[in-house]
C-alpha cells in the first residue's frame, strides 16, 4: 500500500471572540508549541473553506461547517503564507517537499463556546487577549495572523 503523504497546502484558522480573545491549543507532540487550528487538505481538490471547517471541528469540537450556526462566522482572509516545513515534520510529506502554502481564516465565536480537544493532537487550550496570544505562538506566521485581528475586525473581512 502506498504511503499517504500530507498535501503541502494547509489552513490556519484564528478562532477568536468579538473582544479579540484568541483560542490557542497546545500540541500533543510538541508541548512547548501553542498555536491556532492548523491542518492540511485531505484531497487536492478539497476546498480550503472545507478544510478549515473540518480542521476546526476535528481539533476543537467547534462546528462551523456548512449548515451550522457558525458557518457564516468562518471568514477567508484571502491571504497565504509560504514557509519552510519544520524539519521535525518533513517526514510526513513526500520526499523533496520542504515548503507549505498556508491559507488564513478567522472564526468569530461566542465567548462561552465549549472546546473539546482531540487528545491525539492537542493537550490543552486557553483563551488569551490577542497580543498575548501572538506572543505565546511558536509559529511566526501564526503570531503575525493574530496581530492582524484588529484590522480584520475593523474592516469586517469578506467571507
Amino acid at each position: 500500500m502506498p504511503i499517504a503523504y500530507k498535501i503541502p497546502q494547509s489552513v490556519l484558522v484564528v478562532i477568536h471572540t468579538a473582544a479579540l480573545d484568541v483560542l490557542l491549543i497546545q500540541r500533543a507532540d510538541a508541548p512547548d508549541f501553542w498555536q491556532s487550528v492548523t491542518g492540511s487538505k485531505d484531497r487536492l481538490r478539497e476546498r480550503l473553506r472545507t478544510t478549515a471547517a473540518r480542521e476546526v471541528h476535528e481539533e476543537t469540537g467547534i462546528d462551523c461547517r456548512t449548515g451550522s450556526p457558525l458557518a457564516a462566522s468562518l471568514r477567508d482572509w484571502h491571504l497565504e503564507n509560504v514557509y519552510e516545513i519544520y524539519p521535525r515534520w518533513r517526514h510526513r510529506y513526500a520526499p523533496g517537499v520542504t515548503r507549505n502554502t498556508e491559507h488564513l481564516f478567522g472564526l468569530t465565536v461566542p465567548a462561552d463556546i465549549s472546546v473539546t480537544l482531540n487528545p491525539r493532537e492537542h493537550r490543552a487550550w486557553r483563551w488569551l487577549p490577542w497580543r498575548e496570544a501572538a506572543e505565546a505562538c511558536f509559529s511566526p506566521s501564526n503570531a503575525e495572523a493574530i496581530l492582524m485581528l484588529p484590522r480584520w475586525s475593523e474592516l469586517g473581512a469578506s467571507a
